[in-house]
């Protein structure tokens, strides 16, 4: 092998936001994530609503913004047909 061209390898520290921590092998000392399996609705067998930042929120309004959009243009093709 190669020297020096291989990353550091440590005993990384993983925090879920529900609180849970457990360690695990990493190039990076510490892990922060939203879901582990002590929370995750497919582990847990309990359904949970997981929507990360506005997920259905952001949706929304893109599909607001494309109809929006869409009626301008017609009315703009309207206007010049006229």
């Amino acid at each position: 092998m190669k020297k020096n061209i291989h990353p550091q390898y440590h005993t990384a520290k993983v925090t879920c936001s529900c609180g849970n921590t457990f360690e695990v092998g990493s190039t990076v000392p510490e892990i922060h994530v939203e879901i582990c399996s002590a929370c995750h609705p497919f582990f847990t067998g309990k359904e949970k609503l997981v929507d990360t930042a506005g997920r259905i929120d952001r949706f929304k309004a893109r599909v607001e913004a494309a109809k929006k959009y869409k009626t301008a243009k017609a009315e703009k093709r309207a206007k010049a047909e006229e």
